[in-house]
């Protein structure tokens, strides 16, 4: 994997680059879909294509090695193979599935054990059988086992969280760079930047990683409880030691306004549900700010979708029909919604590339902040 950092806004730090995988290359500030189980929920891969302008999908390796299961992968010769899909792929450990399932997790030295959501089997994840597990599932980037340590946690917590995984980062560094992929093209690891909502936690989590020269980097464990402002805040202490040359992911953010947030900070790579999860819940975002479509004043607007600003694929869907999709609880709504708030997404990181490098960024942001956090 390669990056090329194009051009880095004069009164931010925000960036604008390019990644070239075996895949394909992603033009940065980039948003990535959610592709938990290989696929986004509602969305044909296409309408990701051709519509929704997607450069690079997610998929999760605690959901897919539970099912279909890592030898149905290799039978297939990898997720791409098996789903179809010919552009870039990033996979997460699993790590934030072992935090959300803390019911059913045991954290050890060794790795994590966990029950199956589905059937209730016993697993463990190591910071080696991860790296085994995302060479088989074939993704472009594969990103380290950590422990996604919850927003409010105390520092004691935050200290023996962070030194974990750390050290199953060290192990999992070491497979990594002593394997080899199976499908004859290259992958990444990213390694995680931990460290809670504390500055010098986070400083030194940042440092480390930086030390191991690893294609690109993460940072996880925002958005999980504490407040944006502290997410900011967190982004600008860690982004200060990441190195410039190599891509940053935020993991799991956010809304409109954190992405731009965070780009301003100097993140490159974002992903979230939110876009597809609050669209099959009737929640459309748009340049414009943000829609309920199962409110009543909807009924009787037969105005398109988006109005202005930029042209989505749903320009011939009016408000009232979207409107009487959800409240018929026809299946389409959600397809449309979901469609709709991805191809924002993806055209909101575009405009942010586009003004980055123009030069304007820092003129262009705040205005746009302004409008995507309205309520119509």
């Amino acid at each position: 994997m390669q990056f090329e950092l194009q051009a880095t806004d004069t009164n931010s730090k925000a960036r604008a680059g390019v990644i070239t995988t075996d895949h394909g290359k992603i033009e940065t500030p980039i948003f990535m879909p959610v592709g938990t189980l290989g696929s986004v929920k509602g969305v044909h891969f296409h309408e990701l294509r051709d519509d929704i302008k997607a450069q690079i999908i997610l998929g999760n390796t605690y959901h897919l090695y539970l099912r279909p299961g890592i030898d149905t992968l290799e039978r297939a010769g990898g997720l791409h193979k098996f789903n179809g899909w010919e552009r870039p792929i990033l996979t997460d450990s699993g790590g934030f599935q072992v935090f959300s399932l803390s019911a059913i997790r045991k954290l050890t030295e060794e790795g994590a054990w966990f029950r199956s959501h589905i059937d209730g089997s016993k697993h463990l994840f190591t910071p080696e059988g991860v790296v085994d597990i995302q060479r088989s599932i074939g993704a472009d980037i594969m990103m380290a086992l950590d422990e996604c340590t919850p927003g409010t946690a105390d520092r004691q917590y935050a200290r023996k969280s962070l030194d974990l995984t750390m050290r199953w980062l060290d192990r999992g560094w070491k497979h990594f760079r002593e394997t080899e992929g199976k499908y004859g093209y290259s992958q990444a690891y990213f390694p995680i930047v931990q460290g809670c909502t504390y500055p010098d936690l986070r400083r030194e989590a940042a440092e480390r990683v930086a030390e191991l020269g690893a294609d690109g980097n993460a940072i996880g464990g925002l958005a999980v409880g504490e407040p944006a402002e502290v997410m900011y805040d967190m982004i600008e202490v860690v982004n200060e030691v990441l190195p410039a040359d190599r891509p940053r992911y935020l993991m799991g953010v956010g809304t409109p306004a954190n992405i731009l947030e965070a780009i301003e900070r100097g993140v490159d790579m974002m992903d979230c549900v939110m876009p597809t999860r609050n669209g099959r819940n009737g929640m459309l975002f748009t340049a414009n700010g943000i829609m309920n479509m199962r409110n009543k004043k909807w009924a009787d607007d037969f105005s398109p979708i988006q109005e202005d600003g930029p042209s989505y694929v749903d320009r011939v869907y009016t408000k009232a029909y979207l409107r009487h999709l959800f409240i018929s609880q026809e299946l389409l709504a959600l397809q449309i919604a979901s469609i709709h708030n991805l191809a924002f997404y993806l055209w909101l990181v575009g405009e942010a590339r586009r003004h980055i490098l123009a030069g304007d960024f820092s003129t262009w942001k705040p205005m746009m902040i302004e409008r995507v956090t309205r309520r119509l």
